[in-house]
């Protein structure tokens, strides 16, 4: 057993190190097949506890940027999120019975990775194996199966490698890598059709304003922030004039451009109407919107027309648990931490699933534009709902500011990366202050603001109309995999429970040992 808690030890650092900000994507299968190495035969009690020192580890390290809050959320989040790799670890002893069990053990990951991105509070997507995939032999998977079927080929992946290092089959190994490289080529060599066809282009403007100070405290200066997005406005649209860029079709503002309601906020409303007029074009404001319930707010992107003003509206659908709302308020109050004090109203999720209508500026159509807002873009729903009904153009507005420094604004971006590619549309990120950009159809970065930057660019980006197999194929995957591996444990369970009062161990090739191996357990099965 402490072999087995040490390699789980190692195998989430391993993995951890996949992801941003150390970006070693190729370390993620061999973490993951350390892990399910540790895990298999373990038992199910020991393998809860393998479950649990690797998701310490793992999310630990991963969302260490959550003590930017404090340090009861980081450690609260963490031990949330290890519930699960907890669960997975006494799941997978049982699966690891079953003939195919490197297939079983992905699914099961992938069943994981579905119910911790539903529940609770609406889940929590970070860490999920299909945001590291990118430059990668697994990123041309991504329009194919979407995020979480990346995911599953990376765990799959890992598995088959645990799978080579215990069987200890040279051959069959060989056989299975050589399988495994031709599945991977395929996606890259037949990529779905259209992907690569644009359907237009447009000039988008982004503006990054900064914050003053520190730059992590925008309630404190969130007048500054508004008059900053406002100034840089105006000083592109004397640029227009003078002919040194193109004149936008669209601008985009921030998450928390303006912190107050611009309905209500004179100076707010003035100086956006005074940007917009000068612009000439439609501008994507992000603001804090009042609620009809006094006890609530909406967090929006605003589309302002120069002539008709505010008009289509996106309102963020994964409002954050205990940072932007607070569930059972009647029980939490600011015993947890002192900042669940400081939500005085709670966020409403919005709903849209529609793209918004932009308008080019010299009349000859619209555009329809996906919009999300900060964590949106880590949840399936929010660009996939948009892009299926005919979305050509992604968008992120984040603040991120709280997060200025710390990896969480590297691993948002990454994440923009993947949905650009599994959603094969352009996606322009617009944040206060870190990090703004344009990121190809592709993947590919064409535009990346530095952090801290006050920095504005017009870029004129390609839009697409394919509709890639990923749109439909992503949002079933992960309730697929959850109903396969709970009737994959149902069947097995059994059967396990009445070998040797369910201490059914699977050993390397050649060790002896008093236990049912898993080996005859299967052939018992089968007589």
């Amino acid at each position: 057993m402490p072999t087995r808690l040490a390699a789980a030890l190692v195998a989430g650092v391993a993995t951890y190190a996949g992801f941003d900000p150390i970006n070693l994507p190729l370390l993620i299968p061999a973490g993951l097949a350390l892990f399910f190495g540790a895990v298999r035969g373990a038992g199910i009690r020991r393998g809860a506890a393998v479950g649990g020192a690797f998701g310490a580890t793992f999310f630990g390290l991963h969302i260490f940027w959550m003590r930017a809050l404090g340090t009861e959320p980081w450690i609260a989040l963490t031990l949330l999120e290890t519930l699960f790799l907890i669960l997975l670890g006494a799941i997978l002893p049982v699966l690891s019975t079953r003939r195919a069990w490197p297939v079983w053990f992905a699914l099961a990951w992938s069943a994981a990775e579905a119910m911790r991105g539903a529940i609770p509070f609406g889940g929590f997507t970070w860490g999920q194996l299909g945001f590291a995939v990118m430059d990668t032999p697994v990123e041309p998977v991504l329009p194919w199966l979407g995020v979480a079927g990346a995911g599953f080929v990376v765990a799959l992946l890992a598995a088959l490698l645990a799978w080579a290092l215990l069987e200890a089959r040279p051959r069959l190994a060989l056989v299975t890598a050589g399988a495994a490289a031709v599945l991977l080529a395929l996606p890259a060599w037949v990529q779905p059709p259209g992907l690569r066809t644009s359907s237009g282009t447009l000039d988008v403007a982004i503006v990054q304003a900064d914050i003053p100070g520190n730059g992590d405290n925008l309630v404190a200066h969130h007048r500054e922030v508004t008059e900053g997005q406002a100034t840089a406005t105006r000083e592109l649209a004397g640029a227009v004039r003078r002919g040194e860029v193109a004149q936008p079709d669209l601008v985009v503002w921030p998450e928390n451009s303006t912190a107050v309601d611009p309905f209500d906020d004179v100076e707010a409303r003035d100086e956006i109407a005074s940007a917009v007029r000068a612009i000439d074009a439609p501008v994507l404001v992000g603001a804090i919107v009042d609620d009809p319930d006094p006890g609530r707010v909406l967090n929006q992107g605003i589309l302002y027309d120069p002539v008709t003003g505010a008009g289509e509206r996106y309102a963020k659908r994964h409002p954050v648990p205990f940072g932007e709302y607070v569930p059972f308020r009647w029980i939490f109050r600011d015993r947890f931490t002192e900042r669940i004090g400081l939500v005085r109203r709670d966020m409403a999720a919005g709903t849209r699933t529609s793209p918004l209508r932009v308008d080019r500026h010299d009349g000859t159509g619209s555009v329809l534009v996906a919009d999300a807002i900060c964590f949106d873009v880590a949840f399936d729903d929010a660009l996939g709902s948009q892009v299926r009904r005919g979305a050509e153009l992604g968008v992120v507005q984040t603040s991120n500011a709280l997060f200025i420094h710390t990896s969480q604004i590297d691993q948002q971006f990454a994440i923009s990366r993947v949905r650009a590619r599994e959603l094969a549309r352009t996606v322009v990120i617009a944040s206060v202050n870190g990090r703004s950009g344009v990121v190809a159809a592709n993947g590919d970065v064409v535009n990346a603001f530095p952090v801290r930057a006050r920095q504005v660019s017009v870029d004129r980006v390609p839009l697409h109309s394919a509709r890639p197999p990923s749109l439909w194929v992503g949002p079933w995957w992960g309730p697929v995999a959850v109903a396969l591996t709970s009737l994959g444990f149902l069947f097995t369970w059994r059967p396990y429970r009445r070998m040797n009062g369910g201490r059914v161990r699977s050993r390397p090739h050649g060790e002896q040992s008093h236990e049912q191996p898993a080996g005859a357990f299967e052939a018992g099965r089968k007589r």
